[in-house]
């Protein structure tokens, strides 16, 4: 795959300053002392564990339009409580039924199911509450923003969308186009919300705003590519969780669709296709977003 990146810019570094800038806010903002066990249970599913991709675009995204760095950072964390939210339902036994996951039991076999689907009921509701703070420091048209772009990509449109015909496939057969829109719903629109959350701190301007929307509507679904591919490339110890589950439940994926090699060759073509996003998008500073963009290509869990 290209690997071509601006040769100045360093993506580990750049990203361990802000992976550790948001693993203190959530620590700080996830609280432990919710009733009940609740926020033990709520720190265990969102703590110390993931790539956090979806706040590092946010972060990155933020950076490109010069935006309001207080509002990325509520940003980028009510995003991945949304992600942390949606793995600890779809872990569940009434939906996939897992118990691997971030090299760890999953949150119902910690806690059981009811704390379960309570901590991702409250994961939910604080991924909302980070964006409306009370205050100075957030225009209240930048958190209606905020928080009706995390609505759409998480809600009937998006994410929980893509959830549902994601259930309804098990054992049938989807074509490209069909196996396209689950994942554009289920694992895209929340990345490229993330993408479109950072850009919404700042004043991107139409023409920007348009190309971040691809470069994340192509990133989006070239994640989803890559995961099916380490499906069944990768064992579970390297995925930090159950490696060939789609196969075993019998659920469409792009290797199943495509084949290994025509999965490989779609993934080459979304990651040109969101790197010619950010070319045309004028913005000056998108570095961050173009090392981001070949990592989730070119990753290997």
């Amino acid at each position: 795959m290209d690997s071509s990146s601006p040769a100045a810019f360093d993506l580990g570094s750049w990203s361990a300053r802000q992976l550790a800038r948001v693993e203190a806010a959530l620590s700080e903002w996830v609280v432990a002392d919710a009733p009940a066990g609740l926020g033990e249970a709520m720190r265990y599913a969102v703590l110390d564990g993931g790539k956090r991709l979806r706040p590092l675009l946010v972060l990155a995204a933020h950076e490109a339009v010069a935006g309001n760095a207080q509002a990325a950072m509520r940003a980028a964390c009510s995003v991945e409580l949304i992600h942390a939210y949606s793995l600890v339902h779809d872990d569940m036994p009434c939906m996939d039924n897992d118990v691997l996951r971030r090299g760890k039991p999953t949150v119902h076999v910690k806690f059981g199911e009811a704390q379960a689907l309570l901590a991702g009921d409250a994961l939910q509701a604080l991924a909302f509450e980070l964006l409306a703070p009370e205050g100075p420091g957030i225009e209240p048209r930048v958190q209606a923003t905020l928080c009706r772009l995390l609505a759409r990509a998480a809600g009937h449109a998006g994410m929980a969308g893509g959830q549902a015909i994601d259930l309804a496939s098990v054992g049938r057969t989807l074509d490209e186009a069909q196996l396209r829109e689950m994942h554009r719903r289920k694992t895209g629109s929340l990345l490229q919300g993330s993408v479109l959350m950072g850009a919404a701190c700042g004043d991107a301007g139409a023409a920007a705003w348009t190309a971040l929307a691809d470069y994340g509507a192509a990133l989006g679904l070239a994640f989803q590519v890559v995961d099916d591919i380490l499906d069944v490339t990768a064992d579970s110890a390297t995925l930090g969780k159950t490696a060939g589950k789609d196969a075993a439940q019998d659920k469409p994926t792009y290797v199943s669709v495509l084949g290994l090699e025509g999965s490989r060759g779609f993934a080459r073509d979304l990651l040109a296709q969101a790197l010619d996003a950010l070319a045309r998008s004028g913005l000056a500073d998108t570095q961050a977003l173009h090392g981001l963009a070949m990592m989730v290509v070119n990753r290997d869990n």
